[in-house]
């Protein structure tokens, strides 16, 4: 159950900043990547911080916020598919649909939570533990993305911030056990990384009926360019997902079965 003030949520004072504040998220970036090569540099001839209490509580607030996210965008997602076709949910005006309200106060929170967001790269280089590029790829163009796709009011908002505020309660809710030494043993890491490569899947499908819609001359609520960004966005993610998950769960199942066969 949504609160008064989600309901009576209005979303124009944060739009607008987002759309007089375009290269915000640039200069974020730059100042990110910057942050990351120095660093670890840094850090390279010092002992690692261990932050294990700062970085469980990080995760666990992580996590119920996407959770509260999910529960007030999932809902609107799902009403929205059944009372309208696929077409209009890709193409009609956000505002009409899920711009206003609790959904439109989630998702602006969604948008501006990609900035904090960035704090998850510190607890890797003050803890000196390895960077992959997946993971610095993956704040970088997502920061860029949301933000160009909320300034441009990208009618596809909506399937976006569902998917990723349900995996990332679960995600991060996962990192919040990892950290306090109390995740069960059935719970297997895999399931994390399925979560997010289906999230993919989805991300690249809906990027690639817009583009269609698009082609077609249908009028659609979402910026030819912000269709081409995420369809390369949510590919490349899907690409290295997969690539993460053969390096590093193939092996494991691969010697599993030897022993047992053997």
């Amino acid at each position: 159950m949504s609160l008064a003030i989600e309901r009576n949520y209005d979303p124009q004072p944060g739009l607008n900043f987002v759309k007089e504040h375009m290269y915000l998220p640039v200069y974020i970036v730059c100042f990110y990547i910057s942050a990351c090569y120095y660093g670890q540099k840094f850090m390279k001839s010092r002992k690692a911080f261990d932050l294990s209490t700062q970085l469980a509580c990080w995760n666990l607030f992580l996590s119920l916020f996407s959770f509260i996210g999910m529960t007030r965008t999932v809902p609107q997602l799902l009403y929205n598919i059944n009372s309208a076709s696929l077409k209009d949910n890709l193409c009609a005006e956000p505002m009409t649909t899920f711009g206003k309200g609790a959904s439109g106060l989630w998702v602006q929170l969604f948008i501006f939570s990609k900035i904090p967001e960035l704090i998850d790269t510190f607890f890797i280089v003050a803890r000196k533990k390895p960077l992959i590029f997946l993971h610095w790829y993956h704040h970088i163009t997502v920061l860029l993305f949301c933000w160009h796709s909320y300034a441009t009011e990208a009618s596809t908002g909506l399937f976006f911030v569902a998917m990723n505020y349900s995996v990332h309660a679960i995600m991060y809710g996962y990192y919040y056990l990892m950290a306090i030494n109390a995740k069960p043993k059935w719970l297997n890491p895999a399931l994390i990384t399925a979560a997010q490569i289906s999230q993919m899947v989805v991300g690249t499908s809906l990027c690639a009926m817009s583009g269609v819609l698009l082609a077609n001359g249908d009028e659609c609520a979402v910026k030819k360019e912000n269709v081409i960004a995420g369809a390369i966005m949510y590919g490349s993610y899907l690409y290295l997902f997969c690539e993460f998950a053969v390096k590093r769960f193939l092996p494991k199942l691969s010697y599993f079965y030897k022993s047992k066969t053997v």
